[in-house]
């Protein structure tokens, strides 16, 4: 009987290897339902609420919508009503008011792509591509922004990293919160390979990396020079990165 058991198992196992359902690459998952709040037309308003939040420990970002109006997203919950649990006992608190729950962005069954680590070149799909040009036009929409988020109970470092991770937390993915975390996993790629959407990474040395941003076309990264900073786009051309670069990583 226990020869059975095992047989069957080890049976169960194989088909679900041949399946191709891989886990993600390691450091990289899919952002659950979220909780949003707020709709306010002065970017203060939202640094106040996330504030507030990270008060309490919590992981929280604002950033500025199509209608140009800034809202606060926090929490990574697998199911809807943990989500609303959540939220109704900060309403309860009266740290929130009202709020809505934001759904996962990609298909529940698909899985994320598997990464290595060899340069390009890379031939991305189509939807890979859409993907990408979503996260570098999302990281648009935050130039000019002041970059505050960051607090006092969040992980050291984790300023103009926490900006790459909050725009890829909008387009569904959840990636490490430091910058050296975020150089060590994805798909490495080349200077001339990167596209929309790619993170782009600069150090003083290779065991020292210390700056991301994120890729939007013509050699150009939307980034947080530094906390307190507005949100800038700048080039890689300019001789301040161009030295200091030490590659690109992709995620999509």
């Amino acid at each position: 009987m226990l020869l059975r058991i095992l047989f069957a198992v080890a049976f169960t196992f194989a088909i679900i290897t041949a399946c191709g359902h891989a886990a993600p690459s390691a450091g990289i998952s899919r952002i659950g339902f979220s909780i949003q709040v707020g709709a306010f037309s002065e970017v203060r308003n939202a640094e106040r609420l996330t504030a507030r939040l990270q008060d309490k420990g919590i992981e929280a970002f604002y950033f500025k919508r199509e209608n140009g109006l800034y809202a606060v997203r926090f929490g990574d919950f697998p199911r809807r009503d943990e989500a609303r649990k959540t939220a109704k006992r900060l309403v309860s608190e009266r740290v929130i008011g009202s709020y809505f729950i934001a759904a996962p962005q990609f298909a529940a069954k698909e899985p994320l792509p598997q990464h290595t680590d060899r340069p390009g070149p890379v031939v991305k799909t189509k939807r890979e591509s859409d993907m990408g040009s979503i996260a570098a036009r999302t990281a648009e929409r935050f130039v000019g922004i002041p970059y505050r988020w960051g607090g006092n109970t969040v992980v050291d470092g984790m300023d103009c990293s926490g900006f790459a991770r909050a725009v890829y937390n909008l387009c569904g993915v959840n990636i490490p919160r430091t910058s050296a975390e975020q150089f060590k996993i994805g798909q490495e790629i080349a200077r001339n390979e990167l596209t929309d959407g790619d993170l782009v990474f600069f150090a003083n040395s290779e065991n020292r990396i210390n700056h991301v941003g994120i890729y939007v076309g013509d050699g150009r990264f939307v980034h947080a020079p530094k906390r307190g900073e507005d949100i800038k786009i700048s080039s890689l051309n300019d001789n301040r990165f161009s030295k200091r670069f030490m590659g690109g990583r992709r995620y999509f």
